[in-house]
């Protein structure tokens, strides 16, 4: 079965620690959230896990058959227009070009751009249309586990909803798994089976949250009852440095 294991992982840049005593399961067709402030270590995590840094300390085993993923920033290749940017996973697979153009072409439909935004380049695109293409690119290829770096915290509600409702629909039918990064609560419990709370200096895995609700059935009222649950949760309030009154 594919998964993503995480057993006692450290790590350290230079003399600070970063990480410490990291552990956790990522099961086939489950999607884990690891929240926390900033500057907590969250992207050093998931650079671990997508093999994008060495480990130091600890192991990390990998099965899934194929990755990908979705940054908070585009990351697009500024000399390539919209469907070469998406085509760029499976060209790297051997996919024959006229059948990667097709793809990328579907895919950059469902993801909302117009065949008029075929041709255009990074340059020319709005913030949010650029997270388009990169959604397009990443999710192209069909992989067997997505990695989420906060892909959303700089998008509109709209947007941002509509991404995620793109994401829930594949969660439904058991087509992905993702390992998402987030310091926003409510994405968070929308989109996670399980949360970890990760505390800073050095991050470290405090608290879990579970939730067993289908993701396609947590309506916003779901969502913000057990935001407003977590908010009253002393490890929540600690670790994000909340004052509530």
């Amino acid at each position: 079965m594919e998964k993503l294991e995480v057993k006692n992982l450290n790590h350290h840049f230079g003399f600070t620690e970063i990480l410490k005593d990291i552990n956790f399961t990522l099961s086939k067709g489950e999607v884990l959230s690891i929240v926390g402030p900033s500057g907590g270590g969250k992207t050093t995590l998931m650079h671990l896990c997508a093999g994008l840094l060495d480990v130091e300390e600890g192991t990390i085993s990998n099965t899934f058959v194929s990755t990908a993923f979705a940054f908070q920033e585009g990351r697009l290749l500024p000399w390539k227009n919209v469907i070469d940017n998406i085509t760029l996973g499976l060209l790297a697979k051997g996919e024959r070009k006229s059948s990667a153009v097709k793809k990328a072409q579907e895919i950059a439909i469902k993801f909302g751009l117009e065949e008029s935004d075929f041709d255009k380049f990074p340059k020319d695109l709005s913030g949010g249309m650029k997270q388009r293409v990169s959604f397009a690119r990443a999710l192209v290829t069909k992989p067997s586990l997505l990695f989420l770096d906060e892909p959303f915290s700089s998008l509109d509600i709209g947007l941002k909803r509509e991404l995620q409702t793109i994401l829930i629909k594949m969660i439904d039918k058991k087509e992905i798994s993702m390992l998402f990064i987030t310091h926003d609560l409510m994405e968070a419990i929308r989109l996670s089976d399980e949360i970890l709370l990760l505390k800073t200096n050095p991050g470290h895995i405090v608290k879990k949250f579970s939730y067993e609700l289908v993701q396609s059935e947590r309506n916003d009222k779901y969502v913000y009852a057990e935001s407003a649950k977590i908010l009253q949760d002393s490890e929540i309030i600690e670790t994000f440095e909340l004052e509530l009154k």
